[in-house]
């Protein structure tokens, strides 16, 4: 059953992709047409050095900052449950792609044992060797200030990093821009991270930005990290999407 509706989701979404491509061609929006593709052959393009572009599955680390059981409830910009719901369905969905697709991923906490509370229970199951690496600061706000954080990200040996961090002015915004300024190419998951505030959301994507920081939503970061829906690890896209329920997401609508 699991498989049938699996499959269902990834016809829908495919389905879905083909309906756009249709009605911009009717627009004359769409690309070249089938004539101009037979004698223009399509040229390879090498993927650029910096920026969301340059992420593939195979050169990226995911890095996932405070995503805490109390945390969460400090994220101000978020309205009620839903979204709070919705922010989780993502990082969750974004950690079972990563996983499957094998990218490394590395994991940190902030004072476990107080307000902030334990990561969310569902990485020990979606990801229970990188749960029990977790990186468990005590006091350090922001996670590159922790050497043990740091050093865990240097040894993934990826260039390009994918940062999330539940609050995003506290938890994403500091240690980002200081992979950055290290050189890492860094690009920010804001749908896995909220601000404390709506001004603190506003002001993190201006710091974010000036520093030269991409900031990305998971679904079009995953499909830009495929390149193909051919791709070897597609199916570790569908899978994570299926298994997070985001197909009923997308018919419900309203999403964040």
């Amino acid at each position: 059953m699991q498989d049938t509706e699996l499959t269902l989701g990834r016809r829908g979404f495919l389905a879905g992709t083909g309906a756009v491509a249709a009605a911009t061609a009717l627009t004359g929006l769409a690309g070249p047409t089938a004539a101009q593709t037979q004698t223009q052959p399509m040229e390879t393009k090498m993927r650029p050095e910096t920026g969301f572009r340059a992420l593939t599955a195979e050169n990226t680390a995911l890095i996932l900052v405070d995503h805490q059981v109390g945390t969460i409830g400090w994220a101000g910009e978020l309205a009620n449950d839903d979204e709070r719901n919705q922010l989780k369905m993502w990082v969750r969905t974004m950690a079972r792609f990563a996983k499957a697709a094998g990218m490394p991923i590395v994991l940190t906490s902030s004072l476990e044992t107080e307000a902030q509370g334990p990561l969310l229970p569902e990485f020990q199951e979606i990801l229970p060797e990188e749960y029990a690496a977790r990186i468990q600061r005590q006091g350090v706000i922001n996670a590159w200030d922790d050497p043990a954080f740091a050093d865990a990200v240097r040894a993934t040996g990826k260039k390009n990093l994918l940062i999330g961090g539940l609050t995003t002015d506290v938890c994403l915004v500091p240690p980002a821009l200081s992979a950055k300024e290290e050189g890492f190419n860094v690009v920010a998951l804001v749908d896995i991270s909220a601000a404390t505030t709506r001004l603190g959301a506003q002001t993190s994507l201006t710091l974010l930005n000036n520093a030269g920081i991409d900031q990305m939503v998971v679904v079009p970061m995953i499909t830009s990290m495929l390149g193909d829906y051919k791709s070897p690890v597609s199916g570790a896209f569908f899978e994570a999407m299926g298994k997070e329920g985001v197909f009923e997401a997308f018919a419900k609508g309203n999403l964040r």
